[in-house]
């Protein structure tokens, strides 16, 4: 039975929503109540898809350090769920040895916290997997741990173990006004009316509708990105324990994947879309968008092309510096907001832990400073905007 007065109310459902869900309930189980305006599963947002790339290789320390802690997190949820999310191929970082992204960065986060990997030429890397095609001038990083972070899988496993926990979902229930006053929060949503005294906000490219309610407003920009399946005629060599996760560190950047999911393996462009809004949005893939995958797909890793299974589309909700959000909303007593800057999903089961933890005692095991809402850069009203990282 859905009550109306809960301890902790977490507005959105898709990756990191399902996550503080998750480890809110561990604790405080029926006192937790999930809000998601659409279907659960649904696809209008950022989380689902079969897979995305988890992986320790990071462009700072503190990074490399958040991620060790990810993983640590998905293994709780694996162990309490009995049910597997997470699936280790290894992962190669690769680029020209000058590029837009630099590897020297990457390499240098993982030495500064303790993290193995390998340092690659290209002949090298085409003796280990002789599907790249690669020239001289390219190099890369290797890290064995990193693999595939089975999106919807997990979502569905965060949301399961709410609710065994004992927390209440309600789905098809679209916001229509928040309201903090007097310690504790109001929420108007699917013509219902509850009461919290902690809300996580974790909607997405929602983010700023939901913001409204307290007067604030981030410079955030949401694109329409997409990825691609391909029927690979050889498709063997790109199966999960013959081939890695991989991404092209420069600029353009893309990255890709073994075989999951479907018949074939994936890539796609990082932060290649358009700009849109969740409300403005199509479904329809980007051909230009297309082209490129294909194209760098053709010259770098030509066995992987064949006839596309299919392109899905997706959205990214971007801050200018391409840092999360995970903080208090300003002036809203009792109000969190999570943003994940379109890489989060691999940190997703950490995020949502720390908004539990930020709920329940106002403070986290986690460094999340550098994610704070009131960080200088997103103060500004047409900030300087950088997504290579």
């Amino acid at each position: 039975m859905i009550r109306r007065d809960y301890e902790y109310i977490v507005l959105g459902l898709g990756g990191l929503g399902s996550a503080a869900a998750y480890w809110l309930s561990r604790q405080s189980g029926a006192d937790v109540l999930g809000l998601e305006q659409f279907e659960l599963g649904h696809v209008r947002g950022e989380s689902q898809d079969h897979s995305r790339i988890i992986r320790l290789s990071y462009h700072t320390p503190g990074y490399v350090e958040l991620a060790k802690q990810a993983y640590a997190a998905w293994d709780v949820l694996e162990k309490d769920s009995k049910e597997r999310v997470i699936l280790q191929t290894g992962g190669l970082d690769f680029a020209p040895r000058v590029s837009a992204i630099p590897l020297d960065s990457y390499s240098d986060s993982m030495k500064a916290a303790g993290v193995a990997f390998e340092h690659l030429d290209a002949a090298e890397i085409m003796r280990r997997w002789p599907q790249f095609q690669l020239t001289d001038d390219i190099h890369g990083l290797y890290q064995e741990r990193s693999g595939i972070a089975m999106a919807a899988r997990a979502n569905a496993a965060h949301q399961r173990m709410a609710r065994e926990h004992g927390a209440s979902l309600v789905d098809r229930a679209p916001v229509e006004r928040l309201r903090s006053a007097a310690g504790e929060i109001d929420v108007e949503a699917g013509a219902k009316s509850y009461r919290c005294r902690r809300l996580a906000i974790a909607a997405g490219p929602w983010s700023n509708q939901a913001l409204a309610n307290f007067g604030v407003e981030l410079p955030l920009e949401v694109t329409q990105e997409q990825v691609t399946y391909f029927a690979s005629p050889r498709r063997r060599e790109f199966m999960p324990d013959r081939f890695p996760v991989w991404i092209w560190m420069d600029d353009p950047c893309y990255y890709g994947f073994p075989v999951f999911g479907e018949d074939g393996p994936k890539a796609a462009q990082d932060a290649g879309g358009k700009p849109v809004t969740a409300d403005t949005r199509t479904f329809e893939p980007d051909p230009e968008n297309s082209r490129r995958v294909r194209d760098f797909l053709t010259r770098y890793l030509p066995g992987a092309v064949g006839p596309e299974i299919y392109t899905k589309t997706c959205l990214y909700t971007l801050t200018p510096d391409r840092d999360f959000v995970v903080d208090a909303v300003p002036d809203a007593d009792g109000v969190l907001v999570a943003i994940g800057a379109g890489h989060a999903f691999k940190f997703a089961s950490l995020i949502g832990k720390t908004l539990a933890e930020l709920a329940r005692e106002g403070r986290s095991a986690a460094d999340i400073s550098p994610f704070s809402i009131e960080r200088p850069i997103l103060k500004e009203k047409n900030p300087p905007r950088s997504y290579m990282v």
